[in-house]
């Protein structure tokens, strides 16, 4: 039981950073271009920066997972992308609402950050199960 305490914890733990680097390259981004495809765009490279950041962590930290070479690696990451267009649909499903009914920064937050709450403890789940099985290591 200790165990998955703790793995659930650490878990967090890196769904917070990567929600964190996310939300900040966002925040960036926004500040860098305020043209009409900024809220897009920002959404675009927080996602990416999100990514690989929760990537490198799952694979090290979380699985434990080592790739037998560049390649194996790419296509785990491609894989662990794949997994993670659904989860990508909700978290910007919520952002894009947060902002569209209250209509500030602030809450358009709340919105990512409660999409990627949900999109993480999904992912974690997939991620499980279909990209780093242990008999694909």
């Amino acid at each position: 039981m200790f165990a998955s305490t703790k793995l659930t914890i650490n878990y967090a733990i890196f769904a917070l950073i990567a929600t964190a680097a996310n939300i900040g390259a966002q925040e960036i981004t926004i500040r860098s271009y305020g043209g009409r495809f900024s809220l897009l765009g920002a959404l675009v490279v927080g996602t990416g920066v999100g990514l690989v950041v929760k990537y490198l962590l799952d694979k090290r930290y979380i699985f434990r997972f080592r790739a037998r070479d560049v390649h194996h690696d790419s296509v785990t990451f491609a894989l662990y992308t794949a997994m993670g267009l659904l989860t990508t649909l909700v978290f910007w499903g919520f952002e894009f609402a947060f902002h569209l009914a209250f209509e500030t920064r602030e809450m358009r937050y709340v919105g990512g950050v409660l999409g990627l709450l949900i999109g993480y403890v999904t992912k974690y789940q997939l991620d499980k199960r279909y990209v780093f099985r242990t008999e694909t290591a």
